[in-house]
């Protein structure tokens, strides 16, 4: 077995029989908790929904919901990173911190880091069980959808995450599919009107992939994917990354307005908190160096975002 890198051909450490043991704390780092907003936010904002609509919540089924999303994410995290690094797309050169390449830094056998990723799903699973209890088999569809998602983004031929629909696919499961399910879950009832309202949290999500791309265009390139950033340029998709910026803002307002409009109250301190953050996100350069940073950064202003939409929809 050898294991291509950006120094060439190395001596993988299966053939030296020094794989590092798979320890708790490489698990963690391959969850990523700081990529865990993206699950929390759609989960907050559907108990927004809730209280708006129906006026009720169970705690229960809200923890449980948050557990199953937090462990899918954890998952779509693992299985990224271990198709990132036997595809040799990941290096220690690719502007990453050492939690986010374990890989890469740690020689840890990837079986170890599939079986794990796998495991995350299963268990995600074996939760949604008390969910089907609940509120029966609508939720396990939409999350057979998610999960078909979770692999078919890193894994294949050709995968999602090659093509210039990551940001597309990410936005719609994580931001719209979930807040779907969510809902029904904690209300009993499937009302489409819940994607719409869903809205900024498509587009949230999606720049989170489109920051991640944007930042790696060149290691892409490299790696023969072609994302939405490598077929715009840097420059054009700097533009639409601006753009959809702006519609973020101004879609929560204009839903909390036709819909929340006891919320409204909330709108003024949700620019002036989010104003600085955005501010900063807006003049960073998104290129390789600036990686770490903007990863930060977009994480951040999806918390901000997200918890100010959840309050105005809790008024």
């Amino acid at each position: 077995m050898k294991v291509n890198t950006n120094m060439g051909t190395q001596t993988s450490p299966s053939e030296r029989g020094a794989f590092t043991p798979l320890t708790v704390s490489l698990a963690w780092q391959l969850a990523a908790p700081h990529t865990w907003p993206a699950s929390i936010m759609p989960v907050l904002i559907s108990c927004g929904f809730a209280v708006a609509t129906v006026g009720r919540l169970s705690a229960a089924a809200v923890l449980v919901l948050l557990v199953i999303c937090i462990l899918m994410q954890a998952s779509v995290n693992t299985f990224n990173d271990y198709f990132d690094y036997v595809k040799g797309t990941d290096s220690a050169d690719d502007n990453v911190e050492v939690t986010d390449a374990v890989l890469v830094y740690n020689a840890v056998n990837p079986r170890s880091v599939l079986a794990l990723a796998i495991g995350l799903l299963a268990a995600a699973f074996a939760l949604g069980i008390v969910v089907i209890l609940w509120a029966g088999f609508i939720p396990l569809a939409i999350a057979a959808v998610g999960a078909v998602t979770v692999v078919a983004y890193s894994g294949g031929k050709t995968p999602l995450s090659y093509l210039p629909v990551g940001e597309a696919v990410s936005g719609l499961v994580m931001g719209a599919l979930i807040p779907l399910a969510c809902y029904y879950v904690l209300t009993g009832c499937l009302d489409f009107l819940v994607l719409l309202w869903s809205v900024p949290m498509v587009i949230g999500i999606g720049l989170i992939m489109m920051t991640n791309n944007t930042c790696d265009i060149e290691k892409d390139l490299e790696a023969g994917r072609r994302t939405l950033p490598v077929l715009l340029g840097r420059e054009r998709v700097r533009a639409l990354y601006h753009g959809l910026m702006v519609v973020w803002v101004a879609a929560i307002v204009l839903i909390v307005w036709l819909w929340f409009a006891n919320g409204l109250i909330v709108m003024p301190f949700m620019v002036l908190a989010a104003y600085p953050l955005l501010a900063a996100l807006w003049k960073n350069p998104l290129v390789g160096p600036s990686r770490v940073g903007a990863m930060g950064q977009i994480a951040s202003v999806n918390v901000c975002l997200g918890a100010f939409y959840a309050a105005a929809l809790m008024l």
